[in-house]
């Protein structure tokens, strides 16, 4: 159903809102006719205002019908009284099973462990910290987690630097000495495997084309490994060049000793 509103304003847009914000309505929900435009008068004198006629529609009226009665329901029965339920016996529960104490670790292990956690939080890497005895009276520590590869950094030199820091720190102050060995992922006895087969290849390129052959700069655990390859093989002889942290391995070819007039020759050690 259709329905009309006249409203009046200073100019037909002022008419036009006026009735918009009576009705509670948007412009494109309604149709507008300008009735009269208005006038401004001279000073004020013959003044007319705007007039509109807002047309708009609204939903038709339905007329209410007299409520019917409602029919009589019949009554039912009063139920018969039940008989009270037997509660169900609560089964007995069997005893939660006791927790193993967890085993202390000593003071050692705690101060690593510790220190440890400690310096990788502010790396911002999480990992597994296992400490076990080593054969020596040392310690092994082994971390294990995601981004190992930022502690054990370029051919390992971040995890030398942990080491070192860990040894310090634990051994600062203390009477007796602990040698801590800091490992990632078995990186250490990986590099050990490598660093033997070269120098098994350095040796045998020294011995084939007779004259030494230097390795690239390592650090001193590195070139330990070395030596203690190649102390046993025949035929070359180990030596460390340069300083620090340029210093490096020269695997020299030796040449077979032959005895002269059956006298024992000596042999002397740099």
């Amino acid at each position: 159903m259709q329905k009309y509103l006249e409203k009046t304003g200073r100019t037909p847009d002022d008419a036009i809102a006026a009735a918009l914000a009576e009705l509670r309505l948007d412009r494109d929900d309604v149709s507008v006719e300008i009735l009269e435009f208005g006038r401004t008068g001279f000073l004020g004198s013959g003044a007319s205002p705007a007039l509109v006629r807002v047309s708009y529609e609204v939903p038709d009226e339905v007329k209410a019908e007299a409520p019917k009665p409602a029919p009589v329901k019949a009554e039912k029965p009063a139920p018969k009284a039940e008989k009270p339920a037997v509660k169900a016996e609560k089964p007995v529960e069997a005893p939660a099973p006791v927790a193993a104490p967890a085993v202390e670790e000593s003071a050692e292990y705690a101060e690593i462990r510790s220190f440890l956690s400690g310096l990788l939080e502010r790396m911002g890497i999480k990992a597994e910290i296992a400490i076990s005895p080593r054969d020596n009276g040392g310690i092994n520590v082994n971390l294990s987690g995601n981004g190992m590869g930022a502690i054990i950094g370029r051919r390992g030199e971040t995890l030398d630097a942990i080491q070192h820091l860990t040894n310090y720190a634990v051994n600062h102050g203390s009477d007796k000495h602990l040698h801590i060995s800091v490992d990632a992922e078995n990186y250490r006895s990986k590099r050990e495997e490598s660093l033997a087969r070269l120098a098994e290849k350095m040796a045998e390129k020294a011995i084939k084309y007779k004259r030494s052959m230097a390795l690239e700069p390592m650090n001193s655990y590195e070139r330990h490994v070395i030596h203690t390859a190649l102390q046993n093989y025949e035929g070359v002889t180990t030596s460390s060049t340069g300083t620090e942290p340029n210093r490096r391995v020269v695997v020299s070819y030796v040449k077979p000793e032959t005895p002269a007039n059956n006298k024992p020759q000596s042999r002397e050690w740099a």
